[in-house]
């Protein structure tokens, strides 16, 4: 793969992983297993380490979780919430050990002491406590900002809301853990909801998230969470130095901790404890998708310190996916947004991990292919989590000899789209089969969910199943159309009344005061997420400058090569879009974008800035907004070219390329007295 190709992979998967993220830490409903999601992870990871110029500080490689949602106040944590490694085997823990001793931390003929805890399957919570008192609790967001549920977690009758502030030596203390749904108290809550007619939740994960981040707390507190503790922000505040004294000193303080740990001499005895979860997981009163080893010393545990978004001293033993037999009884085509035909299988409902499951992701032809899966045969499928499962072998010793033959999406629609009827067909660098009609109505309704959606043109209260009816009465034909349709029109579908008709109506009138970058992230150009469509208005100014951009100057921006360059350019000469788009502007849908005035004399102008470590005072959004702000560039990995690195705490590779280099570096107290010298 050369460097172009790799930079739009690098994109696509950018998009694809926040697009999960969003999905996974906002709206709690995950369309991929775990395995799916950390494949794409390491993909990532991958090519950022075959291309280092490619890396960014926004990329997901190089944040935790996802940022804050809107609705809530943040809040910014006492010290940053990390995420933890993985390991998917054994072999990978073997391995991860292998590391802390290569580290040089200890001599390799001692034994390393670790405590394993269930990795439990649930939503990540700090408590901040001045003088014994609860006075702040956030989600881990993006690992420095969370979002201010204090209100709800007061609700949560597991949760002390003071604790003995003589054991604390410090005003303030953060604890971090997870809030749960117990599996019984989950079963109840879905016929509770069942009884009322609302819509079930599809699994305690699910629950537990989408209970927590109400902004009414009566919802929360009639919903039956749970809470386990694990951590603090400084151990030294309960004067402490092993991990398993941190655990015993929150329970002697009245915080829920998990009973069920171990303590471990060595790696093989922590890899026997995995293995006893594995065999035990389903008897457990709540889920868990693997097990937590941390080193139990907690000098070892610093002197190891941290890389990029995970600490050294710690890995995630994720458990095996969960496997089952079933019989293939049909393929059906689905259609997405930008036209992808995409297989699902079909199955004879099967039992896998407790849950019943009767459909499964095959993905593209591609993968069918490879797989050679065929109508009527005995697969094995397996569920990584609590999402659509997927295919990984065809049992091919059981199939029928005179059954059916290979099995292709182009002789399943017949070359035409399933659902409107139109021309189908696969660029030679895809896998995906498409449909090329503009109008198709799939394509319609999640082009018209992406429009209205939190990152675009934000207008609340427009869902799929509004999308879909506005589709299939025909009020919707294309995203203008959202802007002609009257109280009256809304207040004609399913379940709408007249106060729920013109609130919708007033946000979609809220919605024509539109930022540029979100108008061109709107229309669902491919390749052009939020970052690249940001790129586009500050390079052109104005919608008309980008729609009429030249394929060298569409190349020319930052963050955009020849071949996204090529998708947007395309995009805009095509009749019928550019025709929406008037429409759009017609309705009066007014994209603007005020060009950052940039002083001079600003020692930011024309720098270009790499970001590296954990800020006390920023995110790391925060901090590249900033400088952005001031007339600087912010590159994600460092080179000849970089002017100066920022280092925060737990700076890692960036900042020793940057000695090696010779490059200033700058601490956050220096970087904070240049942000005021340049406002």
């Amino acid at each position: 793969m050369d460097l172009a190709a790799a930079e739009v992979r690098v994109a696509e998967l950018r998009a694809t992983i926040r697009h999960h993220n969003r999905l996974y830490y906002e709206q709690n409903r995950p369309e991929i297993t775990d395995d799916q999601y950390d494949a794409l992870l390491r993909e990532l990871a991958e090519l950022e380490t075959a291309y280092p110029e490619l890396v960014t500080a926004d990329s997901p490689t190089q944040t935790v979780g996802y940022k804050p949602a809107e609705k809530f106040a943040k809040v910014e944590h006492l010290a940053p919430m990390l995420s933890l490694g993985n390991a998917m085997n054994e072999a990978e823990m073997r391995e991860w050990e292998g590391r802390l001793y290569r580290a040089g931390a200890l001599p390799e003929q001692s034994p390393i002491e670790y405590v394993c805890e269930h990795k439990l399957d649930g939503l990540s919570i700090e408590l901040v406590y001045r003088h014994g008192k609860l006075i702040r609790a956030g989600t881990r967001g993006d690992g420095l900002i969370g979002e201010d549920v204090t209100a709800n977690v007061r609700t949560i009758r597991e949760i002390p809301k003071s604790i003995p502030a003589a054991s604390i030596h410090a005003d303030l203390l953060s604890v971090r853990g997870e809030i749960f749904m117990k599996k019984t108290d989950f079963a109840r809550l879905n016929e509770r909801q069942e009884e009322d007619g609302l819509k079930t939740f599809a699994n305690p994960r699910n629950a537990a998230a989408g209970s927590l981040r109400q902004l009414d707390p009566a919802v929360t507190a009639a919903r039956p969470l749970s809470a386990f503790f694990y951590a603090v922000d400084d151990p030294e505040k309960l004067a402490v130095s092993t991990h398993e004294a941190v655990l015993e000193s929150l329970a002697a303080l009245g915080l829920p901790v998990n009973a069920d740990r171990r303590r471990c001499r060595g790696i093989e005895e922590a890899i026997a404890f995995y293995r006893e979860m594995i065999a035990r997981r389903h008897q457990l009163a709540y889920d868990i998708d693997g097990v937590v080893v941390k080193v139990d010393d907690l000098r070892l545990q610093e002197s190891l310190g941290a890389v990029s978004r995970s600490p050294r001293w710690a890995v995630a033993a994720k458990f095996p996916a969960e496997q089952a037999e079933t019989t293939v009884l049909d393929i059906e085509i689905q259609v997405g947004r930008t036209g992808a035909l995409t297989p699902v299988a079909k199955l004879q409902p099967v039992r896998v991990g407790g849950v019943t499951v009767s459909n499964a992701s095959l993905h593209n032809q591609d993968e069918i292919d490879r797989l050679d899966v065929r109508l009527g045969d005995v697969v094995l499928i397996q569920r990584a989590g609590d999402v659509i499962p997927e295919v990984v072998q065809v049992l091919k010793e059981r199939r029928d000899p005179i059954g059916h033959g290979p099995f292709t999406i182009r002789a399943k629609v017949r070359d035409c789209c399933p659902v409107c009827g139109g021309a189908i067909g696969r660029n030679p660098d895809e896998v995906a089969w498409r449909c090329f009609n503009v109008s198709c109505p799939a394509k319609l309704v999640e082009g018209i969910k992406h429009f209205v959606s939190k990152g675009a043109l934000n207008i609340d209260g427009i869902g799929d199943k509004l999308v879909r009816q506005l589709v299939e009465k025909g009020l919707v034909k294309e995203p203008a159309d959202l802007f002609r349709l009257t109280r009256d029109d809304w207040a004609g579908l399913e379940r709408m009344g007249e106060k729920s008709a013109q609130n919708i109506v007033d946000a979609i009138e809220r919605g024509k005061t539109v930022k540029l970058d979100r108008f061109l992230y709107s229309l669902g150009i491919r390749h052009v997420g939020e970052v690249t469509a940001r790129a586009l208005a500050d390079a052109f100014g104005s919608l008309p400058a980008v729609r009429a951009a030249a394929l060298d100057a569409l190349a020319a921006v930052e963050d955009i090569g020849p071949i996204v360059a090529a998708s947007i350019q395309a995009y805009f000469q095509d009749p019928e879009k550019s025709r929406w788009i008037d429409n759009l502007l017609a309705a009066g849908v007014a994209p603007a974008w005020e060009q950052r005035r940039v002083d001079a004399a600003s020692p930011f102008a024309g720098k270009t800035v790499v970001l590296t470590g954990a800020l006390a005072g920023y995110s790391r959004e925060a901090a590249k907004a900033l400088i952005l702000e001031r007339g600087g560039k912010v590159a994600g990995s460092v080179s000849k070219k970089t002017d100066w690195v920022v280092a925060g705490a737990d700076a890692g590779s960036k900042l020793t390329k940057a000695q090696e280099l010779g490059i200033p570096v700058i601490d956050e107290e220096k970087f904070t007295r240049m942000l005021e010298d340049a406002s």
